[in-house]
C-alpha cells in the first residue's frame, strides 16, 4: 500500500489554507502515537535551554518544526526534505505565521551539507525510507556539534511497517526496510561515530491495535477509493475514543518489545 498518493491529496487540501493546516497538525498530533513519544522526548531535551540549533531531517509536513518553533522559540531550526512541494508549502505557511526561526530547504540526507552545525538532529520515520542509511548516520555525526544529540523514530523489526515477520513485505511500499533491530541500529550509529544513549520500544500490543484501527484501516480504504474521505469523520467518531485509550495505555507502559523504536545517540565531546 502506498502512503504518498493519500498524503499528496491531504497536502493539496491544506496547502493554501493556514487554518486547515493548523487543524491538520492537531489531528496528526492526536492520531499518530509516534508524535506522542517524539514530542515527549523533545520536551525533555529542549527544556533546559541548552539546545539552540536543530536540524529536522526529513521534515515532511513540517509538524515537528512547527511544534518546536512555537513551544521553544529560542531554537533555530533548519528543516529539509527531498520533496520540493512540501518544502515550498511549509515555507509559505511558516512565513504567514511569522515563524522566522525555521528555514526550509530541499536537501538529500545522503549528501553531506553541514559540519558541526547543530545541537540536535531530529529524524522521524525517515530512515526506513533510505537504503544507504550508513551514509546518513555518518552525515548526522558530522553535522552535530560535539556533545550534540540525534533523536530517531523508526520502525523496529518486531512488526515495523506491519510485517508479520522479518523479511516479509511491509504494509507501506515506500519503505526500504521493514525495521531495525535494537542491535542493528545501535551498531550502525556506533560505526558512524555516535554513542547510543538509549533504544526504546514504542508501539507495543496496544499501540499496534490503535494504529491498525486509527491509521491502517482508513489508509487501506482511501487507497481503494477517494470517496472514503467523505465517510472518515463518521468512522473516527466511532473509533477515536477507543483508539485514544489504547494509545494512552501504550504511551504509559514500559515496553519490552514493540513495532517502533525511539533512539537517542550523542556525539562525543
Amino acid at each position: 500500500m502506498k502512503y504518498d498518493p493519500v498524503k499528496n491529496i491531504i497536502g493539496s487540501i491544506v496547502r493554501s489554507r493556514p487554518l486547515l493546516r493548523r487543524i491538520f497538525y492537531a489531528a496528526l498530533g492526536l492520531l499518530f502515537l509516534r508524535e506522542w513519544y517524539v514530542k515527549r522526548e523533545l520536551r525533555a531535551l529542549l527544556a533546559g535551554g541548552k539546545i539552540r540549533t536543530m536540524f529536522d531531517a526529513g521534515s515532511g509536513f513540517g509538524q515537528y518544526s512547527y511544534y518546536t518553533a512555537r513551544r521553544f522559540p529560542g531554537v533555530s531550526i533548519i528543516a529539509v526534505d527531498v520533496k520540493e512541494d512540501q518544502i515550498r508549502d511549509c515555507t509559505e505557511f511558516f512565513r504567514s505565521l511569522g515563524l522566522l526561526n525555521v528555514t526550509f530547504r530541499v536537501e538529500d540526507l545522503t549528501v553531506q551539507a553541514y559540519r558541526s552545525a547543530f545541537d540536535l538532529i531530529l529524524s522521524v520515520d525517515v530512515m526506513e525510507h533510505i537504503p544507504d542509511d550508513r551514509t546518513v548516520f555518518r552525515n548526522f555525526a558530522q553535522a552535530l556539534r560535539p556533545g550534540g544529540s540525534v533523536l530517531i523514530n523508526t520502525p523496529s523489526n518486531q512488526g515495523g511497517s506491519d510485517t508479520a515477520h522479518e523479511g516479509s513485505a511491509g504494509f507501506i511500499e515506500e519503505h526500504a526496510r521493514s525495521g531495525y533491530s535494537v542491535e542493528e541500529i545501535a551498531n550502525k550509529l556506533r560505526d558512524a561515530g555516535l554513542v547510543p544513549e538509549y533504544v526504546r520500544f514504542t508501539y507495543g500490543p496496544w499501540g499496534m491495535r490503535a494504529w491498525r484501527m486509527g491509521i491502517k484501516i482508513p489508509m487501506v480504504l482511501l487507497n481503494r477509493s477517494r470517496l472514503w474521505f467523505l465517510f472518515l469523520p463518521f468512522y473516527y467518531l466511532l473509533v477515536l475514543p477507543v483508539t485514544i485509550a489504547m494509545m494512552a495505555c501504550d504511551y504509559r507502559s514500559m515496553l519490552k518489545s514493540g513495532a517502533g523504536l525511539l533512539v537517542l545517540a550523542r556525539k562525543p565531546l
